[in-house]
């Protein structure tokens, strides 16, 4: 598990250092798919986050990570906004305006990327339950718990026991989000045994859904960017009860004629409507 937590920091550290370098979409995404077909998406991210910060250096021609976003990488499109996040997470002044400049629904990730880098790099000022920074305000909280949840699979090591106790000492309000981290955590980067994800699903407690719709996230991203692997499958099945491409096609379907309020953002809604159609996820694991 060490190895493979530090394979998938190596990974961001790739993307970013040749977003930097480079500066031109076409060319790097040439070189982020040379890279292993198990941690691209983490190159990917890395990348996000390197082609934001030339975009905040240089606003009058902020384009690149737009252009990485129409073209080549696409596929990965779900990592790409939450590798946007952490540049809110560095530079929080003027992240709103690169905000603008993502998709009105997924823009919501890059709150989910700046709770990452908080839980991952800051994890003392969180893990008993501390809020989330003053910079956020409403919905955006939410989101970043579900970054802080995903953090958390990174900071307890994998250890299906440290984390749920960890999520325990939170209140039961920020709990569901936490839970969805983990659930995308699990599934995207791995690699759980079957004792450690099956005590995930039976120690989440009433959060089963929402830990069932973070593992459909992943299986979704891992879907639409090709690179689902047999863990992927594993690992759905046992916290969706469903393969990775029903997972994929519940997600999708769910996104359809979506539209939100001030209150009640797309994005929330879309969370909630795939945690009704993963309705089995709160049935006994199938033998």
């Amino acid at each position: 598990m060490q190895s493979r937590l530090e394979e998938v920091g190596a990974a961001f550290l790739t993307g970013y250092n040749l977003a930097v370098e480079c500066a031109d979409a076409e060319l790097l995404c040439a070189s982020l798919h040379q890279i292993d077909h198990e941690l691209k998406g983490f190159a990917f991210e890395g990348a996000s986050m390197g082609l934001a910060l030339l975009d905040w250096l240089a606003p009058w021609k902020a384009r690149l990570l737009n252009r990485m976003m129409e073209g080549e990488g696409n596929s990965h499109i779900y990592m790409l906004h939450v590798g946007a996040g952490w540049l809110g997470a560095r530079l929080p002044f003027g992240f709103r305006r690169t905000l603008r400049r993502l998709d009105p629904l997924l823009r919501w990730l890059a709150f989910d990327g700046w709770g990452f880098h908080e839980g991952f790099f800051h994890w003392q000022n969180y893990i008993e339950g501390q809020p989330a920074p003053k910079q956020l305000c409403g919905y955006e909280r939410r989101v970043f718990d579900q970054g802080l949840g995903r953090s958390f699979w990174f900071v307890n090591g994998g250890n299906a026991e440290l984390i749920a106790e960890t999520i325990s000492g939170f209140v039961p309000e920020r709990q569901p989000d936490l839970w969805s981290g983990i659930g995308l955590a699990a599934t995207y980067a791995g690699i759980a045994t079957e004792e450690s994800l099956t005590y995930l699903r039976s120690h989440c407690g009433t959060f089963v859904p929402d830990l069932a719709q973070g593992a459909a996230f992943a299986a979704k991203a891992r879907d639409r960017a090709g690179n689902a692997t047999d863990y992927t499958g594993f690992a759905t099945r046992i916290l969706c009860n469903t393969s990775v491409a029903e997972a994929a096609q519940i997600t999708d379907a769910a996104v359809e004629n979506l539209s939100g309020t001030s209150d009640e953002p797309a994005y929330e809604i879309w969370r909630r409507r795939i945690q009704r159609r993963l309705v089995t996820a709160a049935q006994p694991i199938k033998a």
